[in-house]
């Protein structure tokens, strides 16, 4: 689709609050901006949607192209990106579908948009459904009683524990494409629970803290840059996944300990240093 085509929905979109007039009357769009694979700038793309739950569904189309959208590349790397919605502009992070995930997805975007059916029919390519998740806002209200947040924040981590240990044991029977599949499905469930889980501390709880416990200001730098590597660990492992049939069975199994090493200290550190300010101000 030529630049020029996509600037002039973008410029239509954020002048008029998304409702869009012209050769564009009628289509609902939303705008995504992502950050470059290789080059770090930030593209934003005009694509359709479907509403899934409190997701939005999109693919990566691209007409129809035997080449992969840019924008899809680019969530591969880095799966932070801004949506904007008519009004409202918001983060998200973006979560490429994979195996019989995908093709329930698809199947519910094409009931919604038929449109999609016919460009996968141009292709030999498997037009990727990815989902984005909204993350929490800026602002943090806290709850009435924070000693129930420390209640769920080990809730949290002892469930992420869990579902990393169950991963784990997922890698010994990884012989049938059955399996195959339900492995990817739950790294991605997993995946995106950790981003929303730190994504909502980042924006939210960490700042909130912060303000109430200024001298506690190095220890929430820390977590925050443990997230950082937290998120590094988990694009490698999804990358491995995504090579499932071909990856070595001793380096998955490596790097599913070097996560979990990471996770661990990661949690017990956060424990140790966030729980007693969440209990003190209950």
């Amino acid at each position: 689709m030529p630049l020029g085509f996509n600037d002039n929905i973008i410029s239509d979109f954020r002048t008029n609050a998304g409702v869009l007039g012209g050769p564009f009357a009628g289509w609902v769009l939303l705008l995504l901006t992502t950050t470059g694979a290789r080059s770090g700038r930030e593209h934003t793309t005009p694509l359709g949607f479907v509403e899934d739950g409190d997701r939005l569904l999109v693919v990566g189309s691209a007409g129809g192209s035997d080449r992969h959208p840019d924008w899809y590349r680019n969530i591969l790397v880095n799966p932070t990106v801004t949506v904007e919605t008519g009004t409202e502009t918001w983060q998200a992070t973006a979560v490429a579908a994979t195996g019989e995930e995908r093709d329930a997805l698809f199947a519910k975007v094409v009931a919604v948009a038929p449109g999609y059916a016919d460009y996968q029919k141009g292709t030999d390519r498997i037009l990727p459904v990815v989902a984005l998740y909204r993350l929490p806002e800026d602002t943090y209200t806290p709850p009435t009683r924070l000693d129930a947040l420390a209640d769920e924040l080990v809730a949290i981590h002892d469930w992420l524990r869990g579902e990393l240990a169950a991963l784990r044991g997922g890698l010994g029977a990884r012989t049938t494409p059955v399996l195959t599949v339900e492995l990817r499905k739950h790294c991605l469930t997993f995946c995106s629970a950790m981003a929303v889980h730190h994504g909502g501390e980042d924006a939210g709880l960490f700042p909130y803290l912060t303000r109430e416990f200024p001298d506690k200001a190095d220890a929430f730098d820390r977590l925050q840059r443990e997230h950082g590597t937290v998120a590094r660990i988990l694009g490698e492992l999804q990358e491995l996944l995504a090579r499932l049939d071909d990856a070595d069975p001793e380096r998955l199994r490596g790097e599913f300990d070097r996560l979990a090493a990471e996770l661990e200290t990661h949690f017990a550190y956060e424990e140790e240093q966030v729980l007693p300010l969440l209990r003190a101000s209950a």
